[in-house]
């Protein structure tokens, strides 16, 4: 490269390092573009549970900094609302997909219980190493049970935006809104689509339904009411066997996701965190039970964080204290919920087709970034059979229990993938 070409490449800011501070009032800023880039995801996640968003803010505050303490700031992470929860709290609550949930306490028990199952597999990671996770639950088995989580939910995105026209008109107009901000917008904005994307469509409905008549109007007058601080209405956990037997199996989705983001993270930054992910999965477990606990769904890691700081290349620990903080004042205040509750039942249909779709193709990306061989009729008999479990919801009631879709894809996948194994051990040589 010559010496006047050199001159004109621009030179990439240094990484800051998980151990590194910025001054404070970066660190403020930086810590506030975390909460922004979550925002959007961890406040739908609750809605299409019919869980307090309020709560799961506070509690996804909450958790960022019980995470921040297991992994003694190693490894900068946020932890926010888990869609891996929706389909199995959908099931065991027989929610319809709309308004508050009345059974949340029920699926409360369950999230602890998952809280309960992920913790004590990061004991276990502690105890013995990482190595065994990625032979129990491969590649192929952890994607195809993530895929089914995505179809499993299809028709619930469907009945969302399916009351009328004017329904199914603002549920695609949002979807296509919030894939233009993706792969349109530069930069950070590229990375918060739904939250874009979303306020647009939130924007366009008020104008043709408050302003124009068009549809059903938003009422703004639990805003006004609203105090601008306050606890919000906390909700005590029923522990219930069946709801526990459904949501539980989803621990080993968070697994592979919070797997999936030490590795990330640590190859972004240079450095092996597998010795931190014991530690991780203690963090994130004991996060979920304690949000479990106050009325808060599960949380996990965000890719969205993860982006933000590929983005930046700032991996400061300290960051996330910061947004971890801003996250709780978020979440004790009631305006800010009763905000989020005026979001329109069609705009939440459609942001519910993206979240749902990108739920499934994550699959994809899980099964590529591992070169899981499809030529491979093991492989292919796995996801098939799982894709169709999940997408069918099939239950299966053992006495008094019945394991809904995801609990059975889960098992099904584990167990048929490690039966072919066993039996193409033993294949006799052609």
């Amino acid at each position: 490269m010559t010496d006047s070409a050199a001159a004109q490449t621009p030179t990439m800011a240094p990484i800051v390092m998980p151990e590194d501070r910025l001054p404070w009032p970066a660190t403020i800023v930086a810590g506030a573009q975390h909460v922004i880039a979550m925002f959007g995801a961890t406040v739908l996640g609750p809605l299409l549970m019919g869980f307090d968003p309020n709560v799961c803010v506070l509690f996804s505050g909450i958790g960022t900094l019980i995470f921040y303490f297991a992994v003694g700031g190693k490894v900068p992470s946020f932890l926010g609302s888990s869609f891996s929860f929706i389909a199995a709290v959908t099931a065991a609550t027989a929610y319809a997909g709309s308004g508050p949930n009345p059974n949340v306490a029920t699926a409360l028990g369950g999230v602890i219980a998952c809280g309960a199952l992920y913790a004590v597999i990061g004991a276990i990671v502690i105890a013995t190493g990482a190595g065994w996770l990625e032979k129990v639950m491969p590649p192929v088995v952890t994607g195809a049970v993530v895929a089914a989580i995505g179809l499993n939910l299809a028709r619930v995105a469907v009945g969302q935006v399916s009351a009328d026209p004017t329904a199914t008109g603002f549920g695609l107009l949002t979807i296509v809104l919030v894939a233009v901000a993706a792969v349109a917008l530069p930069g950070f904005l590229s990375r918060i689509p739904i939250l874009i994307g979303g306020g647009i469509a939130y924007l366009i409905y008020l104008g043709v339904a408050n302003g124009a008549g068009a549809a059903p109007p938003i009422d703004f007058t639990d805003i006004s009411s609203a105090a601008w601080f306050g606890l919000p209405s906390f909700t005590a956990p029923v522990f219930d066997p069946r709801a526990i037997a459904l949501i539980a199996p989803v621990a080993i989705v968070l697994v592979a996701e919070n797997l999936g983001h030490v590795r990330a993270i640590g190859a972004m930054i240079g450095r092996n965190l597998d010795p931190y992910l014991g530690r991780a999965f203690i963090g994130d477990g004991i996060a979920t039970m304690v949000s479990g606990a106050g009325g808060g769904v599960g949380v996990t890691t965000y890719a969205e964080n993860m982006g933000v700081m590929s983005l930046t290349r700032n991996f400061s620990s300290a960051t996330f204290l910061v947004a971890g903080g801003i996250a709780i004042l978020l979440g004790l205040s009631p305006k800010f919920g009763a905000l989020i509750h005026t979001i329109p039942g069609p705009v939440i249909g459609g942001l519910s087709f993206v979240v749902f779709g990108l739920i499934a193709a994550t699959a994809g990306r899980i099964w590529v970034d591992a070169k899981v061989d499809f030529s491979l009729p093991k492989n292919l008999l796995v996801v098939g059979v799982a894709l169709v479990m999940g997408a069918g919801d099939l239950t299966v009631s053992i006495g008094d229990f019945p394991f809904g879709g995801i609990a059975m894809t889960t098992f099904s996948a584990l167990g048929l993938y490690h039966l072919l194994s066993l039996f193409q051990r033993f294949r006799p040589a052609a």
